[in-house]
């Protein structure tokens, strides 16, 4: 599948204390990152909720790349370019920039098949070519399957775009990336996370790093000690009907919680969701009702995730 993710943005650090600048923002370890190498993190405000999910990628010694979700582009931008301040370079250049991201079982052949170089190892980045077109290839697999996400000035995404499909690629639309980020369990800011969640009771802890000193840690390490009273589940409905953001999770007659996110399941031929419900229905074969447009409520069930993992992953 080949999908248009231009709307991303793409933000640049520059200098001696580049990589400093973006430790002291996420909750991971940036400065342990050899050059090439990408993490999955988050921003967190001082009181250690979520302003962003990340994507951080060593690009030199002195070099950080950040891609961050579009609604949060500003807010992100602004916020890493006032704590750059005058310690390093910062350069927005989402405008100028377009993200096409090829994925799938079959994303690697299709690469070959473009005549792009060898690409990187899985959560790596290196400058490459597609079809003679110079890009800067990573290799995340956002949609729970294997593929790289190429950014590209804009002036040549056409051409990209038309190698990748003369190769063999599929185009596929951002409602397709949903349900396919679902079945692998992953967050979407606006749904699962946003500035009123924190990374543990979404089941994100493992992206905190605690030893690390970087805004929000002092708050995150209270609520991991003193606990939290919900936690986000992923669930199959066990009845008639489809979950969707926004529903009302119901049990004995109250409302409990409610689902982030919703759809059919086209790989595995079930109706799944994501939602936040109390620690006490967390538990996998816990049940629910779902209030299906306050007309009637589906009956669901809480179940292991991801719900698909990749063969070869397993």
């Amino acid at each position: 599948g080949l999908f248009d993710v231009s709307h991303m943005g793409e933000l640049f650090l520059d200098g001696r204390e580049a990589v400093a600048v973006v430790d002291e923002l996420v909750t991971g370890k940036v400065a342990e990152l050899p050059v090439g190498k990408a993490l999955y993190t988050m921003a967190c405000n001082e009181g250690g909720t979520i302003l962003d999910d990340l994507i951080v990628y060593r690009i030199g010694d002195e070099a950080m790349m950040i891609i961050c979700n579009a609604s949060n582009r500003a807010k992100i931008a602004a916020h890493v370019k006032a704590h750059a301040g005058s310690r390093c370079s910062f350069a927005d250049r989402s405008d100028e920039l377009s993200l096409i991201a090829l994925q799938g079982p079959k994303a690697l052949e299709v690469l070959a098949r473009a005549g792009a170089s060898e690409p990187p190892a899985f959560f790596h980045t290196a400058e490459g070519q597609v079809a003679s077109i110079a890009c800067r290839i990573a290799r995340t697999g956002y949609t729970g399957e294997d593929g790289v996400e190429i950014v590209v000035p804009n002036e040549s995404a056409a051409d990209l775009w038309k190698a990748l499909m003369d190769a063999g690629a599929s185009a596929a639309g951002l409602g397709a990336r949903d349900t396919l980020r679902l079945e692998a369990r992953l967050s979407l800011y606006g749904n699962e996370i946003d500035e009123t969640t924190h990374p543990y009771e979404a089941g994100l802890g493992w992206v905190v790093k605690l030893d690390s000193n970087f805004l929000g840690r002092d708050a995150l390490a209270v609520i991991k000690e003193k606990g939290f009273d919900r936690k986000l589940i992923g669930f199959e409905m066990t009845g008639r009907g489809i979950a969707r953001a926004g529903y009302p999770i119901v049990s004995g007659g109250e409302v409990v919680g409610k689902v982030t996110s919703g759809s059919p399941a086209p790989t595995l031929g079930k109706n799944i969701g994501l939602g936040y419900v109390p620690k006490s229905l967390a538990k996998i074969g816990s049940s629910f009702e779902v209030d299906i447009r306050g007309k009637r409520t589906a009956e669901a069930v809480v179940v292991k995730t991801p719900f698909y993992r990749r063969p070869s992953a397993n």
